[in-house]
């Protein structure tokens, strides 16, 4: 065999999937034998030749002449397009998925695996490569607690638990709860561990006697991401969407009562509730004087969805990169998936906000093995707990994240102190949950009867067997983010991806980027992504009960979290693939340029689908409660009385609820069915009745009683919408 050259050792280490690169011989030496310059001698000791002079004319001609190549050319010679070609074609495959006259999957699916071969090729041999993990940086734990603060913590918490009766906070137990609460997070809480605390980095920042602004790229960059996201967030809030329904009433009267010193522990109305967005929403009456409204709920659960975002960047970076987290609250930030549900006023977005800062302060406390990380991951799962339900799911994909490192070679040697890191992030959990412990206990059924309505016969009997049924059910959860996010008109566009174009089509990609390096390295990191898509839609795909209602993008809005650090992840190695095969001066140029075409492909179709697609099939599905509530709120401002305008109730027509909501009235049901229309005759004030064009008998039945009164039509801005106004001037 011919002896490698230092070109062949170029060409090995720039295409490592080759295999090793082939060892350069030494450069002979006079007097020294081939077998290396330093032999062993009897002992076990080495022995080292005399130093020889070698005249630097020898030791040119004994090395092969190579010229050097510039760096650009040696960077610009390995081929891409296979990374190239994967991309494109999955776009394309997407694209053939989207809704339209005739569509079928056939095409994008073959596309898809085509696509998705390509791309573990190319991971395979390097080409397209996720960033790398950042190192374990394990401390040694002493496993120290404060007992003095178990001895005050735990009593606190029994006399606090006792005291949680009746469903009810009071000043008592909430007070016994939150020192039972500090005592245990002084137990265990490791001083100085977390660095200089940001008290003291702003007190820093502020005590200097001048500041110094240092405006980067990646300022600017972030700043444009921010904008962007705060336009998609905010524009036409209180138009998009328009209208309440029932849903809304009920949250509205929960707020209603916590106002009015009804501060329950969990809300039983409408099946039961855990009770934040209740709380939250009467802050907000309380700072904003929006009143028991659509938009008082809007802006609770819209910060609820801003406030994912910065987790979701720092979990990219805890992935590996700052712009790895950026892209991901990007992608995130134009979703149409996030941005409906945060916007349509429910409980919703209260599930990805906390599984966001509970995975990454549990990634970065396994990685650091530090353990103020599990505690505030403990705290907030347990403030999420008392959000919204399917985030109950959390506790069982903590325990696999765990897992899944316990049995990896990256948690050797540190196994026992993470397990004491996963108890007291327990502990804390169970801490913050104390009161819906109480009630959980005092009232299993009722806390217990809407996850158990859809995952049993609790509610109906199971429409087929429960296997078949959830395998059914998950291969549509999963299905979902490319063809058909379901059919609850309330909270997406019906039977069309959950996804953009661009962002499926890279997170497919990024799984089979994943997948290929897990199986490369066997980081349980890798794993444990990928398998957190499925487990946080569990709650979706487990409505075995009631199947037609998965996928349902709010019972699996807690995916958003890992599906977007995907499409991150694949797009920063695209990035990097472009930016290190093209030449030094192109490929950062090309790089970026690809990152901003697809951000700008993703929010003009996003745009679409929330200002457009979305607004017009709610206004379309929903009943025009606000212009209703309108028509009598210019009622009673001007002739009438409130208790003098009514809602004829009709089947499956308006919540007469909301009318009164939106009237500003929200406590007065405004419904009146035909056969009590006599018993408004003794009242003497001018009436309003709103009747709906098809209900003919109550329109007779009206004219029959008051036959001067006046009947006129309310032209709706939405067809099909509209409604009659029957006028009763009052009785002389």
């Amino acid at each position: 065999m011919e002896e490698p050259s230092v070109l062949d050792y170029l060409k090995a280490k720039l295409t490592p999937w080759r295999g090793p690169a082939p060892k350069i011989p030494e450069i002979p030496q006079p007097g020294v034998e081939q077998s290396g310059a330093a032999e062993m001698i009897p002992g076990g000791e080495l022995s080292t030749p005399e130093s020889v002079d070698i005249p630097a004319s020898q030791i040119a001609s004994s090395v092969p002449a190579v010229v050097p190549e510039r760096v650009s050319e040696v960077k610009a010679r390995p081929l891409f397009w296979i990374t190239v070609g994967s991309f494109l074609l999955a776009v394309i495959a997407q694209a053939s998925l989207e809704p339209g006259p005739n569509r079928a999957w056939t095409l994008g699916a073959v596309l898809y695996l085509i696509s998705a071969a390509g791309a573990f090729v190319a991971a395979w041999r390097g080409e397209w490569t996720a960033h790398p993990l950042p190192e374990s940086q394990p401390r040694r734990d002493s496993l120290r607690v404060r007992y003095p603060g178990l001895f005050i913590g735990i009593p606190l918490a029994l006399l606090a638990l006792w005291l949680f009766e009746d469903n009810l906070f009071t000043r008592l137990n909430v007070t016994l709860w939150l020192l039972s609460l500090v005592a245990i997070l002084w137990t265990f809480w490791l001083p100085g561990s977390q660095g200089e605390s940001w008290v003291r980095r702003l007190y820093r920042v502020f005590s200097k006697p001048e500041w110094n602004l240092s405006i980067t790229r990646g300022t600017l960059a972030g700043l444009g991401v921010v904008a962007l996201i705060l336009f998609f967030r905010l524009y036409r809030l209180n138009l998009t969407p328009p209208e309440m329904f029932s849903d809304h009433a009920e949250k509205l009267l929960d707020v209603w009562d916590v106002l009015h010193g009804q501060t329950r522990i969990f809300f039983p109305r409408n099946t039961g509730r855990e009770a934040l967005q209740m709380y939250l929403a009467a802050v907000t009456i309380l700072l904003f004087k929006t009143g028991y409204s659509h938009l008082t709920l809007k802006i609770g659960t819209v910060l609820a969805g801003l406030l994912t975002l910065p987790f979701l960047y720092l979990l990219g970076k805890e992935l590996g990169s700052k712009r790895i987290g950026l892209l991901a609250a990007a992608f995130a930030g134009i979703s149409y998936w996030h941005n409906v549900i945060s916007r349509v006023g429910l409980r919703f977005p209260l599930y990805p906000l906390f599984v966001a800062p509970s995975l990454y302060y549990l990634l970065r406390g396994i990685r650091t093995s530090n353990r103020n990380d599990f505690i505030l991951s403990g705290l907030f799962l347990g403030i999420g707990l008392h959000g919204y339900t399917p985030i109950r799911i959390l506790p069982i994909v903590i325990l696999v994240a765990v897992g899944l490192y316990l049995v990896h070679a990256q948690s050797r040697g540190l196994r026992k102190q993470t397990l004491w890191g996963l108890i007291v992030l327990a502990l804390m959990a169970l801490m913050v949950f104390l009161p819906l412990l109480r009630y959980s206990l005092d009232n299993p059924e009722a806390f217990s009867y809407r996850s158990f309505s859809r995952l049993g016969s609790l509610e109906r009997p199971l429409p087929g067997p429960a296997g078949e049924i959830f395998l059914n059910n998950l291969w549509k959860a999963m299905t979902s983010f490319a063809w058909d996010d379901g059919e609850i008109w309330v909270i997406s566009v019906t039977h069309r991806p959950a996804l953009d174009i661009i962002s499926a089509a890279l997170f497919y990609l990024g799984m089979m980027l994943l997948l290929a390096r897990y199986i490369r390295r066997r980081h349980w990191l890798d794993l444990f992504l990928l398998l957190s898509v499925p487990l946080l839609t569990l709650p979706s795909i487990l409505s075995l009960a009631f199947p037609a209602e998965n996928p349902a993008l709010n019972r699996m809005a807690g995916a958003i979290v890992p599906v977007f650090l995907i499409v991150a992840i694949a797009l920063d190695g695209l990035m990097t693939t472009l930016s290190n095969r093209l030449s030094l001066f192109w490929g950062p140029k090309v790089a970026l340029g690809v990152a901003v075409g697809c951000l700008t492909l993703a929010s003009l179709q996003n745009y679409s689908l929330v200002f457009e697609e979305y607004q017009r099939v709610f206004e379309l599905s929903s009943w025009n409660t606000s212009e209703m509530g309108q028509v009598i709120k210019s009622f009673t401002t001007s002739v009438g009385s409130p208790d003098s305008a009514w809602v004829v109730a009709f089947p499956h027509w308006v919540d007469t609820r909301l009318v009164g909501m939106n009237a500003g009235y929200p406590l007065k049901d405004y419904a009146i069915w035909t056969d009590q229309l006599a018993e408004t005759i003794s009242d003497p004030r001018p009436k309003l009745f709103l009747v709906k064009p098809e209900d003919t008998q109550a329109i007779n039945t009206l004219q029959t009683l008051y036959p001067q009164g006046v009947l006129q039509e309310y032209t709706s801005r939405v067809e099909n919408h509209d409604f009659y106004m029957y006028f009763v001037p009052p009785r002389q």
